[in-house]
């Protein structure tokens, strides 16, 4: 439902949004509709404003208007009170991986062949953007978010599953990011296609999560963390009752009723107005509050979705009362994911000696694997970029000040290589129960050798 933008006034689009926005609560005050009709509703009284417009510039002597700009000027105004306004054409592109802004006028599109290029404008103007982003932040009435002066960063899931973040007032500029997951329906025989990764560790992580061991995946910002965790979820068996909490929702899993039978999503609240006595604002609902809420909800498996701080500990919570428990995080390196994941640890609890959360680590995640990023650049001189699983760790508890030890399961062998086959403690031969394809491991070592 794309506007075409030669023939949108977006000024106009901005008044008409926000005239539509007050008639929309005033015709619903005190009563909830579902998305279907309240959106019915928005598109009739999106309608009467264009024919009001119209009649408005007839009335003072301005051009009529043609079909083309009224469509336009309707799907625009219907699009920025419903759905991402100028912004919904890039998303709706399935060219565009990522949409970076730092700014209104200067924005970068990552594609999907890898490749980056210059968008065009998305507003016409920095205060325009920060009101349509305050606009999209306070517009859910479920889960609304803050965001202001006051509480200047904004994470929010959009409808598709894109997922948004902006900073704004501590930046000289709006900077924001909207990452589309283009693969939500996965799996790791389609990674192993995209050349992620080798058949043997296809094999491998596939009986690694039907063994219900616990693997955290790292990697860059934009590595296919998430793609990598919807594919291994995929090898979790059909009817188990699974519980994915996350501060917005990413993974989707509950979207996929043919391949998980039955997913409870839980999604984190930051809540809004003055903070209680227990120093909570009102209508929180935090992560640790999903991971208690998700002990009655029967599941056999609960899986956090990206480390990133405070989520540290419902994750080591989770690992530690469900196997299979997995979860993702940045990092640059399998040695520096549980460094960063240490790091977190010692933040939220700094009472807690390092060596302790290290055994901490040890004892609740089995493995990481480490996602590689980096721009390479073809024959031609196109740059592009280049996914590749370089590391399968398997985790341990040592004898190091660290409280932990890592063995290369996997590791590439050549730069831009795939992960090959290394060293595989004894523990983990029992993976060939579940379909682990450990006389290929051995003869391609064997080769390597």
């Amino acid at each position: 439902m794309g506007a075409a933008a030669a023939d949108v006034d977006w000024r106009l689009v901005a008044t008409l949004r926000a005239r539509a926005s007050d008639l929309l609560s005033q015709a619903t005050a005190g009563e909830r509709l579902d998305k279907e009709n309240e959106e019915q509703l928005g598109r009739s009284i999106v309608l009467d404003l264009i024919e009001a417009a119209m009649a408005e510039d007839a009335n003072t002597g301005r051009p009529v208007w043609s079909p083309a700009r009224q469509r336009a000027t309707a799907n625009a105004v219907f699009d920025s009170l419903f759905r991402l306004g100028r912004l919904q054409p890039l998303v709706d592109d399935d060219r565009v991986e990522n949409i970076i802004i730092t700014g209104y006028d200067h924005v970068v599109l990552d594609l999907v062949d890898g490749s980056r290029t210059d968008g065009p404008p998305v507003a016409d103007s920095d205060e325009e953007l920060l009101t349509f982003l305050q606009f999209l932040a306070s517009r859910s009435e479920v889960n609304a978010r803050p965001f202001s002066e006051a509480a200047p960063s904004l994470h929010l899931r959009l409808d598709g599953g894109a997922r948004l973040a902006a900073l704004a007032w501590v930046t000289p500029r709006p900077s924001v990011v909207i990452r589309r997951h283009r693969l939500i329906q996965v799996t790791l025989d389609d990674l192993v296609a995209r050349g992620l990764m080798s058949d043997v560790a296809r094999s491998f992580l596939a009986a690694a999560v039907r063994a219900r061991k616990a693997i955290v995946v790292a990697g860059d910002q934009g590595a296919g963390k998430t793609t990598l965790m919807r594919a291994l979820c995929a090898e979790i068996p059909y009817d188990e009752i699974l519980v994915t909490i996350e501060t917005e929702y990413e993974l989707q899993l509950h979207l996929l009723p043919e391949q998980h039978r039955m997913v409870h999503p839980i999604e984190a609240r930051p809540g809004s107005g003055e903070r209680g006595p227990d120093g909570r604002a009102a209508g929180e609902y935090s992560l640790f509050d999903g991971l208690y809420d998700s002990f009655r909800l029967d599941a056999s498996r609960q899986i956090i979705g990206e480390v990133r701080g405070k989520e540290i500990w419902p994750m080591i919570q989770a690992m530690e009362s469900s196997s299979g428990s997995m979860c993702t995080t940045h990092a640059t390196s399998a040695a520096g994911a549980l460094e960063k994941l240490a790091s977190c640890a010692q933040k939220e609890a700094p009472g807690i000696e390092d060596r302790v959360i290290g055994r901490k680590l040890a004892s609740t995640i089995d493995l990481v694997v480490y996602i590689d990023l980096r721009d390479v650049v073809d024959a031609d001189g196109t740059r592009r970029r280049q996914r590749r699983i370089t590391e399968i760790d398997a985790v341990s508890r040592g004898e190091r000040d660290t409280g932990y030890a890592l063995t290369h399961v996997f590791r590439n062998v050549e730069r831009g290589g795939v992960a090959c086959p290394h060293t595989l403690p004894d523990d983990l031969r029992e993976l060939e129960d579940f379909g682990f394809d450990l006389a290929g491991y051995l003869a391609s070592r064997r080769r390597a050798s």
